[in-house]
């Protein structure tokens, strides 16, 4: 092996992946910011007060409607739970914001096929419906009280915007507010997902993957019902060490996938994003350590559960993706001339003009609000992670500009 070369290529490969969904991530982070500015927090958390059927229902609508960032659904969770949401509901939220959003949708839809387009957000109403389940039958009654804090900041409207706001400049500055902030949620986890996904589909062969994915390969398709499960078992476990959210796995469950991963291990190496290190470590600060080891064991359960429904409730249709007519992810024509190219420059343009919003809003109230800008600086308790992914990033940038500069000379 070439080492110079095969870095030149992972390089190339990640950069691909990215311009393949950067339309994708651009137009669901442009629907979910106007969702956003137009319907407040207020107005989600007055209506989630308990575990019925409604709650849970407007839970998942709202987490729908939410932003798809892991790290932000778990501090809006947290928020709505610390004042008055009930823990089903909550979760339901939680859930529905990391799993059914629009924009994850999209991203799927590149990079895989329908089956698992339709397997995401069916897998997300059944994840759900599962974590209900499984809260109601172990009934956490004494946890729920000992997690929940009351808030009393950050009092927010409970009103919504009417439709008709969206001709106004004031709602396009938030709008394109929200969107700036959507991308500095998910570009740490989006870059380093992708150059992983290509520094893995350069530099690892795939008999790694058919020794830690039992029955994975070519023959996938006869792989038995204990193969199929330890690849659903061993999905989450893998991405619990992979540091990366639900937009920045998504070439990596590519990857999986070319590999011969079977369906149901695909699946539940997506939904693992909630089961992470980090998230783990951040639902122990917000809840305790046994609360947050209770959401990790709850979620594990059911995303296995649901992988494996999903799996055999396609097989049972001949509907399961075939294996042999998908084309290696690294095989496709990144750079050509087509839909994506046009969708790619037209979204950059939009977002130029969303950031020229944002940066003329921020002149305009420079002059009169210059003096609480040191109050409210985020940066002044930097946590293990901030320091970890800026310095992974750090790493991956360079590691990409010298790939492609390697794959421009070589």
């Amino acid at each position: 092996m070439n080492f110079l070369q095969e870095w030149a290529n992972a390089a190339h490969t990640s950069v691909g992946f990215f311009w393949m969904a950067l339309w994708a991530f651009a137009l669901g982070y442009l629907i979910s910011s106007l969702i956003q500015v137009m319907v407040s927090r207020g107005h989600m958390k007055s209506l989630m007060g308990d575990d019925s059927a409604k709650s849970m229902t407007l839970g998942t609508f709202f987490g729908f409607i939410s932003s798809s960032c892991s790290f932000a659904a778990l501090s809006t969770t947290r928020a709505l739970f610390n004042k008055g949401a009930s823990f089903p509901a909550s979760m339901a939220f939680l859930l529905a914001s990391t799993n059914l959003v629009i924009e994850l949708g999209f991203v799927i839809a590149i990079f895989l096929s329908w089956q698992f387009v339709a397997g995401e957000y069916i897998g997300g109403v059944l994840l759900i419906a599962f974590a209900w389940l499984y809260i109601k039958l172990t009934s956490p009654t004494g946890l729920i009280k000992s997690a929940r804090k009351n808030e009393d900041t950050d009092d927010e409207d409970n009103s919504t915007k009417p439709w008709s706001a969206l001709l106004t400049r004031e709602t396009w500055q938030q709008v394109a507010k929200k969107y700036q902030m959507e991308w500095q949620m998910v570009w740490q986890d989006v870059l380093l997902g992708f150059t992983a996904a290509g520094i893995i589909s350069a530099f690892v062969p795939s008999e790694f993957f058919n020794w830690l994915f039992q029955g994975s390969g070519a023959n996938v398709a006869d792989a038995s019902f204990l193969e199929v499960l330890q690849q659903t078992i061993v999905g989450p476990l893998a991405a619990f060490f992979t540091f990366i959210g639900s937009m920045g796995n998504i070439p990596l469950a590519a990857v999986l996938y070319g590999e011969g991963v079977a369906f149901a291990g695909v699946m539940a190496f997506i939904f693992s994003d909630l089961i992470v290190l980090p998230v783990l470590r951040i639902n122990a600060k917000y809840y305790g350590w046994k609360m947050a080891l209770y959401i990790a064991l709850m979620l594990f359960v059911c995303l296995v559960l649901t992988a494996l429904t999903l799996h055999y409730g396609l097989f049972a249709f001949d509907a399961l993706p075939d294996h042999s007519q998908q084309q290696k992810i690294t095989e496709r024509a990144f750079f050509s001339v087509d839909y994506g190219f046009i969708l790619n420059l037209i979204f950059l343009a939009v977002s130029a003009g969303l950031i020229y919003l944002t940066q003329r809003q921020k002149k305009q109230h420079n002059h009169h609000e210059h003096h609480h800008h040191h109050d409210h600086d985020h940066g002044s308790s930097n946590s293990w992670r901030d320091y970890l992914m800026n310095g992974l990033c750090i790493i991956a940038g360079v590691w990409l500009i010298a790939g492609l500069i390697l794959y421009g000379t070589l």
